[in-house]
This record gives C-alpha cells, sequence and structure tokens, in this order.
C-alpha cells in the first residue's frame, strides 16, 4: 500500500482507534481502581446513564468544533471561542432576566456570537493579520464584555424553558438532552457543506494554498469572512447550549474551552497547516475529549491534570500531522 493511501486510511480511521485506545485506557485504569477501592466505578463507566452523560458534556465542544473545523482547514486558528461563549451565554441570561421572549433570546444569542466571528473575520481577511494574533486580542475583548455585561458576578434568572434543551431528555429516561440530537444534527448539514459544496471545496483549497487559491479565482477574503462569521454563529449556539447546562450566566466559564474543540479537530485528524480534516473527525473527537472529561472525573484526578493530559494530546496529535505529511513527501 502507497505511502498516501497508509495517510488517507489513518485521516479516516486514526480519530476511531484514539477513542477507542481512550476508552480501553480508562477500562484498565478503573478495573485497577475497582480493585484497590472495592467499587464499580469501572461498570458505571461502560453504562447506558454514563454514556447519555458523556453524549451531554460533548455538546458544547462539538458544536464549537463545526466552527473550529473550518477555521483550521482553511489555514487559521481562532483562540477567542471560549471568551465568545462566556459573552453569548451571559447575554442570554441577563436578556431571561429583563423578561425577553425566548426567541429573541436564542436569535440574539447566536448572533451576538456572528457578529464576534465577523469582527476576527474582517481584521483577518481585509488587514491580513494574523488569525492568532486577532483571536488572542478578541479573547480578551470578549472576556471583558462580559464581565462587564454581567456586572463581574454571576447572573442568575428566573424558571425558563430554556434549561429543557440540555437538561431535558428527547424521548424518555436514559436518552440524551435535545442539544445532542441538534448537534448531531448540525454535523449532518455541515458534512454536506464541507464535502459537497463549491464553498465546502473553497474551504479546502483556501487552505491547501492560499495563493493558488487566489489565482484561480476564488475571493479568498470573501471566503475567509464567511468562515469566520459562520463559526462565530456556531460558538454563538454553543454560548446557548451552555446557557442551557448551567441555568445561569458566568462570565468566568467556558476558559480555555478554546483548547477543547482545538484538540477534537486535530485529533480529528485536521492539520494545523490547513488543508485537511472532516466534520466526522472532528465529532469523534469531541467525543473523546468528553471521554477524557468523565473519565479523569471517575479517577479522582484533579483538573490541572486533565489540562496537562489535554495538552500532551495535542501535541502528539500535531506530531503525528507532521509525520503523516513528511510520509506522504514523494
Amino acid at each position: 500500500m502507497s505511502r498516501a493511501k497508509w495517510g488517507r486510511l489513518w485521516t479516516l480511521l486514526g480519530p476511531f482507534l484514539i477513542l477507542v485506545f481512550v476508552n480501553l485506557l480508562f477500562a484498565a485504569l478503573l478495573a485497577w481502581k475497582d480493585s484497590r477501592n472495592d467499587s464499580e466505578d469501572l461498570k458505571f463507566f461502560f453504562s447506558l446513564a454514563n454514556l447519555v452523560i458523556v453524549l451531554t458534556q460533548t455538546v458544547i465542544v462539538a458544536i464549537g468544533a463545526l466552527g473550529m473545523t473550518m477555521i483550521i482547514v482553511s489555514g487559521g486558528i481562532d483562540l477567542s471561542v471560549g471568551s465568545a461563549i462566556a459573552l453569548t451565554s451571559v447575554l442570554g441570561a441577563v436578556m431571561i432576566r429583563d423578561g425577553n421572549p425566548l426567541p429573541w433570546v436564542a436569535v440574539a444569542t447566536v448572533l451576538a456570537g456572528g457578529c464576534i466571528g465577523l469582527v476576527n473575520g474582517f481584521l483577518v481577511a481585509a488587514f491580513r493579520l494574523m488569525p492568532f494574533i486577532v483571536t488572542l486580542g478578541m479573547l480578551g475583548i470578549a472576556r471583558g464584555m462580559a464581565k462587564w455585561l454581567a456586572q463581574n458576578q454571576t447572573v442568575n434568572f428566573p424558571e425558563s424553558p430554556i434549561g429543557k434543551v440540555m437538561n431535558t431528555p428527547m424521548f424518555g429516561e436514559s436518552v440524551p438532552p435535545w442539544g445532542v440530537g441538534i448537534t448531531i444534527l448540525l454535523a449532518i448539514i455541515m458534512t454536506i457543506v464541507m464535502d459537497q459544496t463549491i464553498f465546502g471545496r473553497y474551504i479546502f483549497a483556501i487552505g491547501s494554498n492560499e495563493a493558488t487559491a487566489r489565482l484561480c479565482g476564488i475571493r479568498t477574503r470573501r471566503i475567509k469572512l464567511l468562515i469566520y462569521t459562520i463559526a462565530g454563529f456556531f460558538f454563538g449556539l454553543g454560548g446557548l447550549m451552555q446557557l442551557s447546562r448551567l441555568r445561569q450566566g458566568d462570565p468566568t466559564a467556558a476558559a480555555g474551552l478554546e483548547l477543547d474543540m482545538i484538540a477534537a479537530v486535530v485529533i480529528g485528524g485536521a492539520s494545523l497547516s490547513g488543508g485537511t480534516g472532516s466534520i466526522l473527525g472532528s465529532m469523534i473527537g469531541a467525543l473523546t475529549m468528553a471521554v477524557l472529561r468523565v473519565g479523569s472525573q471517575y479517577m479522582d484526578w484533579p483538573t490541572y491534570m486533565q489540562e496537562i493530559i489535554i495538552g500532551i494530546l495535542i501535541v502528539l496529535a500535531v506530531a503525528l500531522d507532521r509525520l503523516r505529511q513528511k510520509r506522504n513527501v514523494p
């Protein structure tokens, strides 16, 4: 089998193999823990109830990863996602507290995320600034605006149907909440967009070689503006899901969540150099991140240990991607 075929095979199967490896690793660790403490964490880890927990915890990272996949495939990056989710969730909480209708809350929250993406895309496309610098600046701006809007405190609001999206099963007990169904539907739509539309092909073309794409007649600046704006809508929707899950607006929430999303996309087979990636891979990567978080909780590992593991996963995934690129070079 040629190197190119091995590379494509790894891109397709790699995310699934990593997910299986993480599950088997925690199975071994929990079995060892159960033997020492006479507990049943391993049994619950592979139960239907835990699957619902994992899928629920996947939602926000998975929705954000839909937008992050477009950005990374196009050769960009967005470090402002966590702050954007915090700002949009606080905005939604303030609107609910002030008595605004829920449809307006949902629309305003998603549009606010789109506006953040529009600003990022405009600065990247119009002035050709580095996405890393632009979104790093927006990280601070959005976080500061979230704290200002919330007056530097948690925003609470009366009981609202908004909480049912992430806390009410779709069809009865032992079934994931509606947020999981929304995520799956969006993933299917984005798979079609990325694989079957001209816009999706333009994204891959820009990520592979922006100069060549421009010479081929692709309006790269316009496409980049669309990419960051559409991704912003997904981040705003992630903020709405965060609001539903927490049932309050917290300006300090989602700190570092962009690392989970970047890790999910990279684990899913995307290259930080651009031009490679898939929605399915990113969804498997998001699921892997959720399994990692839940498994760490069962192991009673502190939060800093989880962050270390995520950082190691990102480095390993990038190293594997570089190795794959070298092998594909004739």
